[in-house]
């Protein structure tokens, strides 16, 4: 019983239980390095078949997929009591073939991401390139048919890494088009234009980029028409109160696709 007891954990320390962690669940085109500790002939590499089965000598046809490797290692030592005397197994994951999360939608180029070791929405997000065309505010993850994380805008962009989460296998990422890419002013400004949207933009950085203000511009007449998925809303902006009396509130930050309307004064 000791000496059992000694070589059961002789093996824990020198077989890792799985290249992964004991919790990756096992899949077809997945690799296996399969070990019954003193057994030359039940020690071997193999790969899980498209049906989810491997084949094991003496045993034949043994289900892997979708078991984690400490359940096939349990498994596998039922059934080769049969063969051995007090089995110790291991289980070892050599490749992986089975994890991937699946990346769609107009903003990115779609693709096909494998996850060889453990990796977070946001390192996904720093492998999949220019994310300038992106909508990452209406981008999400679906997990299950479920969405378990919605917006994306402040992990990436403003570097909010506590609504990071870690990915699994079969995730799925809708990264959309951002339909609308500029901002627009318009009225009593000197060149009226449409301006390319940058993040962080704000309504008087826009204003200033169109000219600034007319003489007949009645500055505390400045609006912005917002539309937000189905609902529009309008802003009013006083920027004499930001321009005389330092109120950085009427400083709003603009969203892609905000019109900006200067209305000129009556006196």
């Amino acid at each position: 019983m000791i000496r059992n007891t000694l070589l059961l954990l002789f093996i824990l320390l020198m077989f890792p239980l799985s290249s992964m962690g004991g919790d990756y669940v096992i899949g077809e085109g997945d690799g296996l390095d399969i070990a019954v500790w003193g057994v030359k002939e039940l020690t071997f590499p193999v790969k899980v078949r498209p049906d989810g089965k491997i084949t094991v000598p003496g045993l034949g046809d043994v289900k892997a997929s979708g078991l984690t490797p400490t359940d096939l290692q349990a498994a596998l030592a039922i059934r080769l009591k049969e063969l051995v005397k007090n089995p110790i197994v291991t289980v070892t994951v050599n490749l992986i073939t089975n994890s991937k999360v699946y990346i769609f939608g107009g903003g990115i180029k779609s693709g096909v991401f494998e996850l060889h070791q453990r990796s977070t929405l946001l390192q996904l997000l720093c492998t999949i390139g220019e994310v300038k065309a992106a909508d990452l505010k209406r981008a999400y993850l679906l997990r299950g048919g479920k969405k378990v994380k919605e917006n994306f805008h402040s992990l990436f962009i403003s570097g909010d890494t506590s609504e990071d989460l870690l990915l699994e296998s079969g995730d799925s990422l809708f990264i959309p088009l951002l339909l609308d890419k500029s901002v627009y002013v318009l009225g009593a400004v000197n060149a009226p234009k449409a301006i390319e949207y940058r993040d962080g933009m704000r309504v008087m950085e826009a204003i200033l980029e169109s000219g600034g203000f007319t003489k007949f511009a009645d500055q505390n007449g400045v609006m912005i028409r917002r539309k937000d998925d189905k609902d529009g809303e309008t802003l009013e902006i006083k920027a004499k109160k930001l321009l005389k009396d330092g109120d950085l509130t009427q400083n709003v930050v603009l969203k892609a696709g905000d019109y900006i309307v200067v209305k000129e004064s009556l006196f």
